[in-house]
């Protein structure tokens, strides 16, 4: 594989065992449930998009697949093996799946290329020479090569998401998990990234995406979601989803966000 090919990570969907499998996935918060006995199959080079209002649950959703936070009850299986709260597992889990954040949380003192070399170097143990050519390679992907040496200080918003996104490319994920990437730009800047994302969708990468941004839910999602109240109320591709929803709570969020 070419570092700067994902077709090898993402293979098509109609592969038969999804990718990602929760069941009847329960999360609370103190007193506040914020996952509602959740069923999800994501399929290897599926788009997903979650949608829906605060506190539904979107992010909790994405956090609890990349073992960020722990689940009440039921499972979630990844790659066919059941995740656990075991330390060891979940390093193995994190090499595997790519999560971009809403804040972009790069090392302050480090380079943009330190940055991106620093996961394969020390949680893949890749030489820093072969680490430095796989960064500069997805860098070059998301169009932010000649930034390589910079201090994420010196870059616009958008510049850091990107340079967030090729990261976490650099340990060659198998799912890419997104929440609300654009939330923290300035609006001038959202496109840039979501030209980045729908980059990766075409080439075939399995991704789990939070956002509000319909557009790229329309151009590049396989299904949208609606969550409300820890539930998936509604699962759909995007025509029947913004043509015909078929429940009332999803009319209304639609409604309010497209009017």
């Amino acid at each position: 594989m070419t570092m700067t090919s994902l077709a090898a990570t993402a293979p098509a969907a109609s592969s038969a065992a999804p990718f990602v499998t929760l069941r009847d996935v329960t999360k609370y918060f103190g007193a506040f449930q914020a996952l509602d006995h959740v069923n999800l199959d994501v399929r290897r080079g599926e788009r997903i998009v979650v949608c829906g209002p605060s506190g539904s649950g979107k992010s909790t959703l994405i956090r609890c697949i990349n073992g960020l936070e722990q689940v009440k009850s039921g499972s979630i299986t990844i790659d066919g093996t059941v995740l656990s709260g075991e330390r060891r597992a979940l390093i193995a889990l994190r090499r595997e799946v790519g999560m971009v954040f809403q804040h972009f949380n790069l090392f302050p003192h480090l380079t943009v290329l330190e940055n991106c070399m620093l996961a394969p170097v020390q949680v893949r143990g890749q030489a820093r020479p072969a680490a430095r050519d796989i960064a500069l390679a997805f860098l070059r992907k998301v169009r932010i090569e000649d930034q390589a040496e910079k201090y994420p200080a010196q870059l616009s918003g958008g510049q850091q998401q990107r340079v967030a996104i090729a990261r976490a490319l650099c340990m060659q994920p198998k799912i890419m998990l997104f929440d609300e990437p654009t939330s923290a730009l300035d609006p001038e800047m959202v496109k840039e990234v979501l030209d980045t994302m729908v980059a990766l969708a075409e080439e075939g990468m399995t991704m789990l995406v939070v956002t509000h941004e319909m557009g790229f839910a329309r151009q590049v999602a396989d299904r949208v979601i609606f969550m409300d109240r820890g539930c998936i109320v509604e699962e759909a591709p995007p025509a029947t989803f913004f043509g015909a929803p078929r429940h009332e709570r999803t009319r209304a969020f639609l409604a309010r966000l497209l009017h």
